[in-house]
């Protein structure tokens, strides 16, 4: 892996973190990049296959987030493997194509499964987490949210609310478990070069048109969301809870969102 221009190195060594939806895009960024601090590293996700690449010393289980018990079943692996937990990074999320929709046009059954992933599933497994942190009394819960929770589009009727949601909850964490030694944050990205956004460019024509609405002229890349991570967490940012830190090029201030993209086919 790469690191950003100008990037920090952390020694997370003695620390334990725990990463959901870490099998691919920004998720196994955020663990290449903890591994290489020195932390211990545990990635979950349902992409078993996708796993088998992430490199040697990684260590992975599976589960699905929207699943109680799967949530509880990774952090206690992450105690038994490591010692215990330092931070946790939900991560795990989704956006599939068909769910590019007007609210009318959404079918119970998509904005259930949304939700489930990207708001119970934070909810779960921050809960899960925090049982462990409360007892030792330390940790750090980041949720990696989105500019669409602070700006929204068309046709991202589930999507933008729920990572508004995802913003609120770190907020609501941090107030509640700060004089417990917890801190609890979020990051929100911009456009970043995932398999996700790479599948969906490939369909409207290429990047140039996302590119042109950051005030920076570019994609993100994962690594830049990892290294915001790094810092997020790491005891430099002692004193910041309850607050989210946009790593977006810009574009929330620019307010891009308002001529959205990617469009839907007409």
């Amino acid at each position: 892996m790469t690191r950003p221009q100008g990037s920090i190195q952390y020694d997370n060594r003695g620390r334990v973190v725990l990463v959901t939806g870490g099998a691919n895009g920004i998720g196994r960024a955020i663990c290449e990049s903890w591994l290489q601090s020195g932390a211990a590293v545990v990635c979950m996700d349902i992409d078993a296959a996708a796993a088998e690449s992430l490199p040697e010393g990684i260590l992975f289980v599976r589960g699905d987030t929207a699943e109680r018990g799967d949530c509880d079943n990774a952090v206690a692996f992450a105690c038994d493997s490591c010692g215990g937990l330092d931070v946790l990074i939900n991560n795990a999320a989704i956006q599939p194509r068909d769910s590019y929709l007007p609210q009318h046009e959404y079918s119970a059954e998509l904005w259930d499964r949304l939700v489930a992933v990207n708001l119970t599933g934070y909810a779960q497994m921050a809960g899960s987490a925090l049982k462990v942190m409360v007892e030792q009394g330390s940790g750090v819960v980041c949720n990696i949210c989105s500019a669409q929770g602070h700006r929204t589009a068309r046709q991202v009727a589930a999507y933008g609310p729920i990572k508004a949601a995802n913003l609120l909850q770190a907020r609501q964490w941090g107030v509640e478990y700060a004089r417990l030694g917890i801190r609890c944050v979020s990051i929100s990205p911009g456009a970043v070069m995932t398999p996700m956004i790479r599948a969906t460019l490939a369909e409207q024509g290429g990047a140039a048109a996302l590119a042109n609405r950051t005030p920076l002229g570019r994609i993100g890349n994962p690594e830049e969301i990892a290294a915001a991570t790094l810092w997020m967490c790491s005891p430099a940012a002692s004193f910041v809870t309850a607050t989210d830190l946009l790593v977006d090029g810009g574009i929330d201030a620019l307010a891009a969102f308002a001529d959205p993209w990617p469009m839907p086919a007409e």
